[in-house]
């Protein structure tokens, strides 16, 4: 075989007059009929022309090069010179090309179920691309991205090396838990009856590491969670999974941000500048959500006082409401004008979707130059003096309500806000805003199960400040939770843990876990807080997500190179699959699934 000298993408104005080997597929072939062959070569690095001389060649060369095909895996040696048809803008290689004088035919492909280009990826449907994924891989798009992943997994083993973390494995064949989503399940053959569990977390073992004296772990690891893949969720994904002994929560916030300005540095070259914190009570009121995208306006604002002065029953029936210790409010957004776009069909539109978030709807109002018009004017007509105080309002804004308990009208309008931002075309391209949300309530009642359950997980500490109230009044106890929120995502999350026992037996407790539960799913955690466990906390950067930040897609299907369909199926290989009967028999397994006869 030709031995490769050069990557096809890699060639520019300074290899002229150089004799090179490239490798690669044929990306277009074109036969010009005037003795002149061209193909594209394509190799990861990008494309090369190549040109096939029919007139100069050696015969056989000649031969072999009418065969070619697209997709045909070749070897080309010949020399670089300036292209002869002019400079083609589009390619990175576009001023030069190679003129071919040997070639080898290293594998030869039949017609492509599809082809590999950027330009018809969009045209061919998903579930041919990943039935396909290996051709579909091909492309420029998702070689760059496998490349961005690539980058950013090498820089935070470098960043993190660098810091003194140590890169240590942990198992994937774990013990079942009863905490966070459902967990894939492993029969064990050599133990009957018994199970593994996939993990869904390294949680514990970083933990038990920081208990080891490792100080400083890291891990890009493998997770899995039985659950309902969505468009930036898969039941298989990658963390950049991390944890610091003797730290603070200051300590590892700012380790981490030192992590993405870096990263945002190398990649971008940009600088996110200084990171701002909000509580998690402020991201809530402000913007309706616990992860707010703060690259625009539209804030919240509660205006339960001047609602409470209206004759709109929709207002009064709301501040009349009461549910698990909350209130009914009235809250409102500001959109400013001009708003053109937010026709009255657009904005009666907003409360069928408001609806899907239990609401009855989101009244609305504009202000005109004589006082409110349109919608619920005549109900807002007696307080406007006060709402355009309060909200700032000038003629021309409109104003969007949402009345009913606290959670259902603030997550309402926290939604409705990402609409209107969408339908306004208000989100700017280009920018990277970072942000620590951080004072999360330590836990919520279910109210369906009559407990409190554990907002982060149950092994997180609460505030240094807080422990004297974790037993005594746990619904407005906070944690010592962190969550990084970049352009309204979530890329990271994690908390200071807890390290002492008695601390970690009453967070079981108050999560309705007795004595005897918490010793047989979580004894071995238990057992090592009684030895000398240092004060540790972590973190984990959902790798998968980050990349979908940095490549610019929505889709987390895109970034991962064998990614499941919605309904977990993995159309290349079809996973998953049946398994032969005696497999089921060593596992002590048996399936009561019904299955249907394969139709002939």
């Amino acid at each position: 075989m030709l031995k490769r000298t050069n990557m096809c993408g890699s060639l520019r104005t300074g290899h002229v007059g150089q004799t090179v080997t490239v490798c690669g597929w044929i990306n277009t072939y074109r036969d010009q009929g005037r003795g002149l062959i061209f193909t594209d070569l394509r190799d990861r690095e990008g494309l090369c022309q190549v040109v096939f001389d029919l007139e100069q060649a050696p015969a056989d060369l000649v031969g072999l090069a009418k065969t070619l095909r697209r997709e045909y895996v070749i070897a080309v040696t010949g020399t670089v010179r300036i292209r002869a048809g002019g400079a083609n803008p589009k390619l990175a290689t576009g001023e030069v090309e190679i003129v071919a004088e040997k070639l080898e035919l290293l594998n030869a492909s039949e017609a492509p179920p599809i082809l590999p280009d950027d330009h018809e990826a969009e045209k061919i449907n998903e579930e041919t691309r990943l039935k396909y994924r290996y051709i579909d891989l091909r492309r420029p798009r998702m070689q760059h991205i496998l490349h961005t992943r690539s980058r950013i997994t090498k820089f935070a083993r470098d960043y993190f090396s660098g810091n003194g973390f140590m890169e240590i494995e942990t198992p994937l064949l774990i013990k079942t838990t009863p905490e966070g989503a459902r967990d894939f399940i492993v029969p064990a053959r050599l133990h009957p009856g018994k199970w593994y569990a996939l993990p869904q977390s390294p949680q514990l073992f970083k933990q038990i590491l920081m208990v080891a004296g490792c100080d400083r772990y890291l891990q890009i690891c493998k997770c899995m969670r039985d659950e309902d893949p969505r468009a930036d969720r898969q039941a298989e994904f990658t963390q950049i999974d991390l944890e610091m002994s003797f730290v603070e929560r200051e300590d590892v916030m700012e380790m981490m941000t030192g992590f993405v300005r870096g990263l945002w540095s190398e990649l971008f070259n940009y600088d996110i500048g200084t990171v701002q914190r909000m509580t998690y009570w402020d991201a809530m009121e402000r913007y309706g959500i616990d992860r707010p995208d703060t690259r625009y306006g539209l804030e919240i604002t509660d205006v339960s006082d001047i609602a409470a002065n209206t004759e709109f029953a929709v207002f009064k029936d709301a501040l009349g409401l009461t549910k698990a210790g909350r209130k009914g409010v009235v809250k409102a957004i500001r959109i400013p004008t001009p708003n053109e776009k937010l026709t009255r069909k657009v904005l009666d539109g907003y409360s069928e979707f408001a609806k899907t978030f239990k609401a009855g709807g989101v009244p609305f109002t504009k202000l005109g130059a004589n006082g409110f018009e349109t919608g619920v004017a005549k109900f807002c007509e007696p307080v406007k003096a006060e709402l355009i105080a309060k909200l700032g309002l000038v003629p021309g804004d409109i104003i969007v309500f949402a009345a009913d308990h606290y959670d259902i009208a603030t997550k309402t309008l926290g939604e409705l806000r990402q609409k209107i931002a969408r339908d306004l075309d208000i989100v700017p391209a280009g920018k990277w805003n970072f942000l620590w949300v951080v004072d999360f309530p330590m836990f919520d009642w279910d109210d369906d199960n009559k407990r409190w359950v554990a907002l982060h997980h149950p092994f997180t500490s609460p505030n240094p400040d807080q422990f004297g109230i974790l037993e005594s009044d746990p619904g407005v106890c906070l944690s010592a939770g962190y969550d990084l929120v970049l352009n309204g995502s979530e890329v990271a999350g994690g908390s200071i843990r807890i390290h002492n026992m008695k601390v970690q037996e009453a967070v079981f407790r108050l999560i309705g876990l007795t004595d005897d539960d918490a010793k047989m799913k979580f004894g071995f955690l238990l057992d090592a807080l009684r030895l000398g466990a240092p004060p540790h906390g972590g973190v984990a950067f959902g790798l998968d997500r980050l990349v979908m930040h940095i490549v610019g897609t929505d889709n987390i299907r895109d970034v991962i190179a064998f990614p499941k369909t919605q309904s977990g199926m993995d159309l290349m290989t079809e996973a998953p699959g049946p398994v032969d009967p005696e497999q089921l028999v060593e596992t002590h397994v048996r399936s009561t699934a019904v299955v249907e006869p394969a139709k002939h």
